[in-house]
């Protein structure tokens, strides 16, 4: 049994809108539905935009960071996010770090990193799904999607498919306030039975989960961590 990560969802007030911005910063098409945007050899999975009025009011527990090749590359997808609708933001970032951080138009943050990065150098457009979490947590998506790990020092995490392509780490503490809701979730596609792959993922450390929103097209989990996801039933 295994599963494969078959979107990262967005909570979005404008899902279309997000969806082509989100289109345009990463040099993706669109999907037919308008809502989301389609993977290609480096980007694995699709990335989605879900209709929701909840407002955002703290940080985002995952955050994408966007690799660079060159210093101009990296200005020119600046430049890019900010004609789509994106903005520079302050969280805290030192004058001497050289990352640029940005939001994009429903506020979710991001940054474009410069050239050199070691970690990201056998990326994608879509370097790293970077996300506040725990190192128990690292190790449960590990086994959960069967993808090895990559980093693990001092309670930081991160993994990566076989194939190469996007990562996922964690930070370890310490750790942000969480938001009764995350805005983004990961959806899975099971090989085999979906009720076997629940409860595989379950024996691992995961919880059955409800988040008051309907799900007709999967059973809703939460990560040892309370982050919810989402095994997919039809997709």
């Amino acid at each position: 049994m295994s599963v494969q990560i078959h979107a990262l969802s967005f909570d979005a007030k404008d899902p279309a809108g997000l969806a082509r911005f989100w289109a345009g910063v990463l040099g993706r098409e669109l999907g037919a539905d308008g809502t989301s945007v389609l993977p290609d050899n480096d980007l694995g999975f699709i990335v989605r935009f879900l209709p929701s009025d909840v407002e955002k009011e703290l940080p985002n527990q995952i955050h994408f960071d966007l690799p660079s090749q060159t210093l101009e590359a990296q200005q020119a997808m600046v430049d890019r996010a900010l004609e789509l609708g994106g903005r520079h933001i302050d969280i805290g970032q030192k004058p001497e770090e050289e990352h640029v951080v940005l939001a994009d138009p429903d506020g979710n943050e991001f940054c474009v990193i410069e050239p050199g990065n070691n970690f990201l150098a056998d990326t994608g457009v879509l370097g790293c799904l970077t996300s506040d979490g725990s190192q128990a947590v690292g190790y449960f998506w590990s086994k959960a999607l069967e993808w090895p790990l990559v980093w693990d020092e001092d309670e930081e995490t991160a993994i990566q498919s076989p194939q190469g392509g996007t990562k996922i780490s964690w930070g370890g503490p310490p750790y942000n306030t969480r938001a009764p809701k995350n805005r983004l979730h990961l959806d899975l596609v099971p090989s085999g039975d979906a009720e076997a792959e629940v409860e595989r993922l379950i024996g691992l450390g995961a919880k059955r989960h409800e988040s008051g929103q309907a799900h007709t097209d999967g059973i809703e989990l939460a990560d040892p961590d309370g982050n919810e996801f989402c095994v997919l039933t039809a997709h």
